[in-house]
């Protein structure tokens, strides 16, 4: 009898000390912990069991609308082919192109795999190109030959069978690629306070075998590594005003952060609108953001984009066969219909977002507080309830974790790529969500992120922050090695 009242005693005294910590973690700007954290994505987080992966169904996926997403999901797996062929379902890809399939960049849903070294092609990213100037519509200037992203593919016999290195000794009448890209990796070292030194590596750009003579001496250039998808239909139903009030262009609380809405076209409505999606959030929506993976990186046609990424000068591409076969009803005429399109934006909005691991790991919380007291969550704004929605009822009304205010922020001139895309500067960077990142390694092999790749870590990534993030990075690099590794540790378990 003792024993069970002094256990209820000190059962007593440790919530008492439970309370008294969280509130004081509550005064010092560290929230408590709150059990919803362990559900990132709401009622739409999934398992990591047997294995994480970016491509579940959310959980509360209603089962009638199940076999539309598995059907959306096929759609996105399936290889396209060139026009024409008895496969009319499927054919129309290119004639140029970066991928035969969405997935192809995007295996299992997780970012794309960098080449480990100049031999290898570049495959899962792609190249941006523009000039100078500003496009009300498009958003940057393309370059007048090769538009505004090279495609290294193309659907001509002697590219698939790399009988010829060179595209400029294609045959005749074969549509060339626009060229072949590779990374060379450039070293550089960067060293803690503490005299701790981290290997860090950047991307030297290396474009062989222009197919259409050489691109215009103002050509700017991005390499873009492509993102992950998980979550994005949560990442839309976030109502615009509350990322509106949390912008601060003018830097008004002085607290150096001046986080800023891109604005961008709606291209179906035909007006300027607010940018979120996209690594400079340069789309206004997940339906603008697939339709032109479609339309650029695969060469589909689609009610949203409804032409081929050929340039005027490029005469072959623009003759090639299409795979339009007829128009559905009152539309124009398309490789991929409406129909069609639509499975794949809804199976892209509809997938789950892993649940959280190790939460009650004493590192993983030691870690969030110094995530907190470092300021990280300044742009990487932990939470949000998503809004009401008849469309999409189980993505509505969600308390999510996604870890960012999809804001434009300065990142300063080591993560520059010189390129604005609408209102974005040449050194302004979307927040990235910070859901999953973790797992990229575990998802498809591929733990590489920021927007061209180049960091290998976690802690890479944190130490090439500048701009407006410099005063954080800084309180990152001044703490001990353990402590490092325990907000490390808090980021791994998001």
């Amino acid at each position: 009898m003792k024993i069970a009242v002094i256990t209820v005693l000190i059962a007593l005294a440790l919530s008492v000390l439970l309370i008294v910590s969280q509130t004081q973690f509550s005064n010092d700007g560290i929230p408590p912990i709150e059990a919803s954290e362990s559900l990132p994505g709401g009622a739409t987080t999934v398992s990591v069991q047997p294995r994480p992966s970016f491509m579940l169904p959310s959980n509360n996926l209603p089962q009638d609308q199940r076999p539309d997403f598995h059907a959306g999901k096929a759609l996105a797996h399936q290889p396209w082919v060139r026009a024409p062929t008895i496969t009319t379902a499927r054919d129309g890809l290119g004639p140029l192109y970066n991928a035969r399939t969405c997935l192809m960049c995007h295996i299992n849903g997780g970012r794309g795999l960098m080449p480990k070294n100049d031999e290898q092609m570049l495959i899962q990213a792609f190249l941006r190109l523009s000039l100078p100037g500003e496009d009300k519509v498009h958003g940057v200037v393309p370059e007048p030959v090769y538009g505004d992203q090279l495609q290294s593919q193309s659907v001509a016999l002697a590219h698939q069978l790399r009988t010829s290195i060179s595209a400029q000794k294609l045959k005749s009448k074969e549509v060339a690629p626009e060229a072949y890209v590779y990374i060379d990796w450039q070293k550089k070292t960067f060293q803690y306070p503490d005299g701790e030194q981290l290997n860090l590596r950047y991307p030297k750009v290396l474009i062989k075998n222009l197919g259409y003579g050489e691109l215009h001496p103002e050509t700017l250039t991005s390499l873009r590594n492509a993102p992950p998808l998980q979550g994005v239909g949560l990442l839309e139903l976030i109502a615009q005003q509350e990322i509106n009030d949390y912008a601060d262009p003018d830097d008004t609380n002085e607290d150096g952060i001046s986080g800023r809405v891109n604005q961008v076209w709606d291209f179906e409505a035909k007006k300027t609108t607010a940018g979120r999606f996209g690594l400079k959030a340069n789309k206004a929506s997940v339906r603008f953001q697939t339709a032109g993976a479609f339309a650029d990186d695969v060469g589909i046609t689609n009610p949203v984009f409804p032409h081929q990424p050929c340039t005027e000068q490029q005469e072959l591409c623009n003759r090639a066969p299409s795979g339009v076969d007829k128009s559905e009803d009152g539309e124009v005429a398309v490789e991929l219909p409406e129909s069609l399109l639509s499975l794949v934006v809804n199976f892209t909005r509809s997938l789950g977002v892993p649940e959280r691991r190790n939460i009650n790991d004493s590192a993983v919380k030691d870690g969030r507080k110094l995530f907190y007291q470092s300021g990280c969550n300044q742009c990487h704004r932990p939470s949000y309830v998503t809004m009401k929605s008849s469309e999409l009822p189980h993505l509505s009304e969600q308390k999510i974790w996604p870890y960012t205010d999809l804001l434009l922020h300065d990142m300063g001139e080591d993560l520059a790529d010189g390129r604005p895309d609408y209102q974005a500067s040449g050194s302004e960077w979307r927040t990235p969500p910070l859901w999953g990142v973790g797992l990229g390694a575990e998802v498809n092999g591929s733990g590489v992120l920021l927007h061209d790749g180049r960091a290998q870590s976690i802690e890479e990534a944190i130490v090439w922050h500048g701009g407006e993030a410099q005063s954080v990075k800084q309180k990152f690099v001044n703490l001990d090695r353990h402590e490092r590794e325990k907000l490390i540790k808090f980021v791994e378990s998001l």
